[in-house]
Parts: structure tokens; sequence; C-alpha cells
């Protein structure tokens, strides 16, 4: 097998979760306008698939070193494919709420398996470098895809089209990663760790509404889901420190690499990733523009993210992976910061240097987290560390876009325009100190590291 058909495989497969990822942050009020959905199901339209995703990563990861990393890659890609067809013909926001958790679930075993097929394939270092080198540009590249797709697509709904094309080209896939990429599976494999994987997945869904119904205030049933919803996740801790074969190893995180490289993924999903997705919310109901500006802003974070990506491969960096990372999340809380100061008559390109500033930043941490996400782990439980880096970034995402579009749209005093563009200047300040404080943990955990080692 030539070297650079996995690469090309994987790399085309992130690619599509990531486009089938982003496809409802530039049409968000055109899908909630068509199937009749209020702000609180705005936030469920653009959180969902990071629910599926952080629900399924850590247990699709221990499927595939257990059952075999491209049959689960594969079968991946087939799931997340009928979620998209799904999602273009949902009639209400119920179905395509569960829609995009199903394509989630798809990308997660995509994603967790994709990362491990290519640590398994590239043993050396330098190759295993450039290879998810690629992986990370792969990622922006998506973005910037998806992102086109969606504004690109402005014919009939405005959106179905999207979700309808985005299922052809992932179905189209299946059949290729199937006969071109190599099996590979742990030489002791695990069990699937049932009670963990419902653990999980009901702590992130009830977190989720808990923070959606925050718009609301502090009710009853707000309290009695966020409450819920850390009963759960402490549940999950329980079950991880005492279960035989766990999905994620928590004695990992007093690796210091391995808990920088998951702190990191978290800061991303918590920060830049909530912040980028409800730009086009804040560009089209709160400054009056259309489509394609929210799509043209998406894409200077998005295509400066890439080209960092493929630039980091090159280029000797003169700190250790972990302090890179936590550097580079210093400079995406910068970034977003540089987004204050809108007002309902503000240019949306106010936001260029913000974004791009951030996108900078993003493809550092794109790259260097898919090397050290399976760095610090053995090797028999690749898909383990990926998967679990990946479930941190899209815990963070989940919960990280649902608190950001709450606060856009119920922050600022008054009602109409005015109060999105207020909700947006506290927003961003909470996305940015979110940022800077995993950039402390990084720091700190790459300092540890230097002294142990």
């Amino acid at each position: 097998m030539r070297p650079e058909r996995p690469v090309l495989l994987v790399a085309l497969g992130t690619a599509l979760v990531l486009v089938t990822y982003v496809t409802p942050m530039s049409t968000v009020p055109a899908t909630a306008a068509d199937l009749g959905s209020g702000s609180g199901a705005r936030a469920w339209i653009l959180s969902s698939m990071s629910v599926g995703l952080a629900a399924g990563l850590l247990a699709s990861g221990a499927l595939g070193d257990a059952r075999g990393r491209r049959r689960v890659y594969v079968g991946g890609l087939a799931v997340m494919g009928l979620g998209a067809l799904l999602c273009a013909l949902a009639p209400v926001s119920a179905v395509f709420v569960g829609a995009r958790v199903v394509e989630g679930l798809g990308g997660a075993a995509v994603l967790s398996c994709g990362l491990a097929i290519l640590a398994h394939t590239f043993t050396d270092p330098v190759e295993r470098g450039r290879a998810t080198g690629v992986w990370g540009a792969s990622v922006g590249l998506g973005i910037t895809v998806g992102a086109l797709l969606a504004a690109g697509l402005d014919v009939g709904t405005g959106w179905r089209e999207g979700y309808a094309l985005t299922a052809v080209l992932v179905l189209a896939l299946v059949v290729p990663s199937a006969r071109g990429l190599g099996e590979s599976r742990a030489a002791h494999p695990r069990r699937l760790d049932v009670a963990g994987t419902i653990a999980l997945a009901g702590g992130l869904t009830l977190l989720v509404a808990g923070l959606t119904g925050i718009r609301a205030g502090l009710s009853p049933l707000v309290v009695a889901l966020l409450a819920l919803a850390v009963a759960s996740l402490v549940a999950f801790v329980v079950v991880e420190r005492r279960v035989a074969e766990p999905m994620v190893e928590l004695r990992l995180l007093a690796e210091p690499g391995f808990l920088a490289a998951t702190v990191g993924a978290l800061g991303v999903g918590l920060g830049i990733i909530a912040m980028t997705s409800n730009v086009p919310l804040v560009v089209q109901l709160g400054l009056g523009e259309g489509v394609w500006t929210a799509t043209w802003l998406i894409l200077v974070w998005s295509a400066t993210s890439v080209g960092t990506s493929l630039l980091v491969r090159r280029v000797a960096l003169p700190l250790s992976g972990s302090a890179t990372l936590g550097v580079a999340l210093v400079v995406v809380g910068a970034g977003q910061l540089l987004g204050l100061g809108l007002t309902t008559g503000s240019s949306a390109w106010r936001l260029v240097p913000a974004l791009a500033v951030a996108g900078l930043a993003t493809g550092v941490l794109n790259a260097g987290l898919g090397r050290e996400a399976v760095a610090h782990v053995p090797p028999d439980r690749a898909a383990m560390g990926s998967g679990t880096n990946n479930t941190a970034r899209y815990l963070g995402a989940a919960c990280g876009i649902t608190l950001f579009s709450v606060l856009v749209q119920h922050a600022g005093p008054g009602a109409g325009a005015a109060a999105v563009v207020d909700g947006w200047q506290v927003a961003v300040v909470v996305a940015a100190a979110l940022s800077w404080a995993a950039a402390v943990v990084v720091l700190v955990a790459a300092r540890r590291g230097a002294r142990t080692h």
C-alpha cells in the first residue's frame, strides 16, 4: 500500500466530518425559520452534533481498538452519511436535532479511528508528524469547504440541499476507504465500557439541555438538569476508576503531555469553536448582513488555520509540543478579544483581525493536538488517545457553543439587533477567558513535564 493513500483517505474522511459539522453555522437562521424553531432550538441546532461526537468518541475508539479500526472507521462514514440524509429530510426540529446527533456518532468513529489508523501506519516520529499535520490541516479544510458549501447551495430551501450533497460525498467514500485502508487493532483488545458510555452521553446531553434552558433563567427545571448532568459526569469518573477495562484511563491525566493535550482540546472547543460557530448569528441577526458575508468571515478563520497547520509540519518550533499548545491558546484568546467593540452600525469586516489572529493559532493547535493525542499513550491504545482528545474538543464545543449562543441572544439589554450585539460582547469576553484558563493549565503541565523529563 502506498503510504500517501491512507493519509489521503483519512484526511478526506476527517474533512467531511467537519464539512457536516459547520453546515448549520451559516444557515441556522434559515434552518430555524423553516423548521419553526425558537431560540432554544437554535442552540440545539448548533450543539447537537457536538453532543453526538463527544458521546461517541471514546466508545468508538475503544471499539476500533478491539474490533478493527478500519471496520469502525468505515461504519462511521456510513452512519454519518445516513444522518446527513435524514437532516435533509427532517420535517421538524426534533427530527433534525436527532439526525445531527446521529451524524456526530458516525463522525466520532471517523475521527477517533482515522487518527489511530495514521498512528499505526506511520511508526517513524517524523513521518507520523507529517501525517498528523495533514490530518490537522484537513480539519480546517473541512470547515472551509463546509462554509462555502452551505452558502453556495442557496437554492431551494437554502439549507436542505447542503445536507443532501454531504450525504452523497460521505457515502461515496465508504468503498474506497474499505479497500484502501489497512486493518489494525490492539494486541490486547478491551471490552466496550457500556456503563461509562451511558454515563458520559447522559451527562453531556443533560448539561447542554441545562445550559440551553438558562436563557429563561435559573428555573427549578434548569437546576435539576444541571444537577443531574453533574451527577452523571461524576458517575462516569467513578465508573472509569473502577471498571476493569475503562474507555479512558484516568491515570494518564497524571502524564503532563496527555493532560496538556486533553485540556488544550477542551479549550479549543470552549473558546474559538464556540465563538466562530456564532459569528453568522451576530452577523445576520445583529449586523443585518447576508449569509455570504458570514461565510467569508468563517473562511478567514478556517483558511488561516489550514495554512498554519501545513506550515507547522515544515518548521522546527522552538518550544516543546505542550508548551506550543499553551502559547497558541494564549494567542487565540488575544485574537478573540479583537472581536470586541461591535455596534449595530459596525461593518462585519471589523471581525477580520480577530478571526485571522485566532485562525493562525488554531492551525498550530490542530496540528499539535493530533500529534500529542497519540504520543503519550501506549500503541495499543492509540484510538483511545485520539478519542479522548477529540472528546475533550467536542465536549468543550457542545457546552461552549450553547453557552455562547445563550449569551449572544440573552445577555444584552433590550431587544432586537442591539441586544444581539451587546450579548456578543459578553460572550466574547467569556470565550476568551476560557481559552486563557485552558492555556494556564497547559503551560503548567508543560513546565511540569519539562522538569520530570
